[in-house]
C-alpha cells in the first residue's frame, strides 16, 4: 500500500498547481502587464493563494507588474528604491483611498524588513531598508531627494 503524502508533498504539489493554472492564464488572457483588475481576477481564479505567492509567481512568470501590485521589493537596494519611487509617484498623483493604500503596501514591506532583521547576518542591510522606508512614511514628497542624497553615502 503506498505511503500517503507528506504535509511537505501536499504544498509542493499545491505550488506546482497554482504555478500550471497562472501559467494556462497566462497563455490564454497574454498581458502586457498585471494591474488591480487582473491580480483580482487571478486572486479569485487561483484561490486560495496569498497575495505575496501569486506575486512571487508573477515575477518568476517575467510579467511587469503595476506598482501597487508589485509592492516593496526589498532584495537589493536598487529594487528597493525603484519601487519606492513608483509607489511615490501612486502616491502622489491618487486620491485619499489610493494613498491609504500605497502607505498600507510600505508599512507592511516595513514590518516584514524588522522581523528579517532578526537574523544578525541580514540585520544591517534590513536596519538600513527599514529607515528608507520610514523616511518615505514620514515625508514622502522629501524621499526622492532624500534617497539621492543616501545613496551617495552609502
Amino acid at each position: 500500500m503506498p505511503k500517503p503524502p507528506s504535509r511537505i508533498e501536499k504544498t509542493s504539489e499545491k505550488s506546482r498547481g497554482k504555478r500550471a493554472e497562472l501559467a494556462r492564464w497566462i497563455a490564454e488572457t497574454q498581458p502586457a502587464v498585471i494591474g488591480e483588475d487582473e491580480f483580482d481576477r487571478l486572486r479569485r481564479a487561483l484561490a486560495p493563494v496569498s497575495e505575496n505567492y501569486l506575486r512571487r509567481l508573477l515575477r518568476e512568470a517575467g510579467i511587469p507588474l503595476d506598482p501597487l501590485i508589485e509592492g516593496v521589493r526589498q532584495t537589493s537596494f536598487g529594487e528597493l528604491e525603484s519601487t519606492l519611487l513608483a509607489l511615490l509617484d501612486e502616491y502622489e498623483k491618487g486620491d485619499g483611498a489610493r494613498r491609504a493604500e500605497v502607505r498600507r503596501l510600505v508599512i507592511v514591506a516595513k514590518d516584514h524588513a524588522r522581523w528579517a532583521a532578526r537574523d544578525p547576518e541580514k540585520r544591517p542591510d534590513k536596519e538600513e531598508m527599514i529607515l528608507w522606508m520610514v523616511t518615505w512614511l514620514e515625508n514622502p514628497p522629501v524621499f526622492r531627494d532624500w534617497v539621492t542624497l543616501r545613496r551617495k553615502r552609502m
